[in-house]
């Protein structure tokens, strides 16, 4: 078995935000005694057509891809048989796994048992993210039980990995990181977000999948609200998903058209410029394990509004100054919050210069070095 070896196994080739944190272990591992292989399962998932195009360019790592398209395409017979081979051919020292809700990952599990691999799990769940249930949580602890070590997206991972038996010094978070354009330049960022905001527009911003866990039937309600009060207010929604067609015909019903509109898919330039312009980034999820969207937004010098089910919340929404956190579902208390930072975040400048304080510690680099810390600790353990 060669020596200080891990292989990482990851779902698709569509998360951008991974893409950019392998590239970055990567780079690390030119000048460490570990040397790490990356096994991309499929292209894409389902749920991920029409949002967003795979984009190879944010994956600048080498690479083996086990599937071409989407992952549920490929029969559940086949999926466990080639990546239960996977893990029984390598000869790392130390597997991730992709994570532990498919019967395969549980195969995956075994095979490195049989075989006497050091195990570790990406996690991105939270406490807050679906409602705990026995049946769910027992497999869970045991499976949890069988690896050692854990990667979280942050401190509501390290939570949730802990209230089900996992030791706080094997969990290494957070292990996640925006991806952000190739043209976006952050020593512009502040001057960029100033000049788009001359004026001081009411404009919010949605960015994400239409679908009912996003909480937006909320956001259109405390926006109607927000309207009443400020007739100039305007609500810009980014992205596609199975509520596209009702959301629209609730906002005609609302006669919300001239303050409502639906920008479709958005990526790179396109969206920067929708975050340089917003007066803040909403997120009213239900059920959010992290929100990488939040991550975007601070790069781009954006505050934002989140329910306080969205995990980003402890590290990264600080009321008064990147945003504020209101109460999930409670629309009245999504109003206030909108209408808080249309006052709080007036001053351009210095609250791109906030955010992106606070977002600095949360890029691709630090992941990776996080990442690496935890599998130099497991091999050594």
């Amino acid at each position: 078995m060669v020596a200080n070896s891990v292989t990482i196994f990851h779902n698709v080739v569509w998360s951008r935000h991974k893409g950019v944190v392998f590239s970055a272990l990567y780079s690390i591992s030119a000048a460490s005694s570990i040397k790490y292989s990356i096994v991309q399962i499929s292209d894409t998932e389902t749920f991920r057509i029409g949002f967003s195009d795979v984009d190879y360019s944010y994956h600048r790592y080498p690479m083996r891809k086990l599937f071409d398209g989407c992952y549920e395409d490929v029969p559940h017979w086949r999926m466990m048989w080639r990546l239960t081979l996977e893990v029984l051919k390598t000869r790392a020292d130390l597997v991730v796994l992709p994570g532990y809700h498919r019967p395969e990952y549980w195969a995956m599990l075994l095979a490195c048992i049989v075989t006497g691999k050091r195990r570790a799990v990406f996690c991105d769940s939270t406490g807050r993210d679906r409602p705990r249930r026995m049946l769910t949580s027992v497999p869970k602890r045991v499976f949890f039980s069988l690896c050692d070590g854990y990667f979280g997206f942050g401190e509501r991972s390290r939570e949730y990995l802990m209230s089900l038996g996992a030791k706080r010094e094997r969990i290494f978070v957070p292990c996640q990181a925006a991806a952000l354009p190739w043209s976006f330049v952050p020593e512009r960022a502040v001057a960029d977000r100033v000049a788009a905001r001359a004026g001081e527009r009411p404009v919010f911003l949605f960015v994400g999948r239409l679908s009912q866990e996003k909480g937006i039937d909320a956001l259109l309600e405390a926006f109607a609200d927000v309207k009443q009060q400020i007739p100039a207010a305007k609500l810009r929604i980014v992205g596609t998903g199975p509520l596209a067609d009702p959301l629209q015909q609730k906002v005609t019903e609302a006669r919300l058209r001239d303050g409502v509109c639906f920008l479709g898919s958005l990526q790179d330039e396109a969206l920067s410029r929708e975050y340089f312009a917003a007066a803040c980034l909403v997120l009213p999820s239900l059920s959010e394990p992290w929100g990488l969207v939040v991550n975007e937004a601070l790069n781009h010098g954006c505050p934002a509004v989140v329910s306080d089910n969205c995990g980003c919340v402890p590290e990264l929404v600080i009321d008064g100054v990147t945003g504020y956190a209101f109460r999930s579902g409670d629309v009245a208390s999504l109003r206030r919050s909108m209408l808080r930072a249309l006052e709080a975040f007036a001053d351009a400048g210095e609250t791109a210069t906030q955010c992106m304080k606070v977002i600095q510690r949360f890029d691709p680099p630090s992941a990776a070095a996080n990442i690496a810390r935890g599998c130099a600790t497991m091999l050594t353990r």
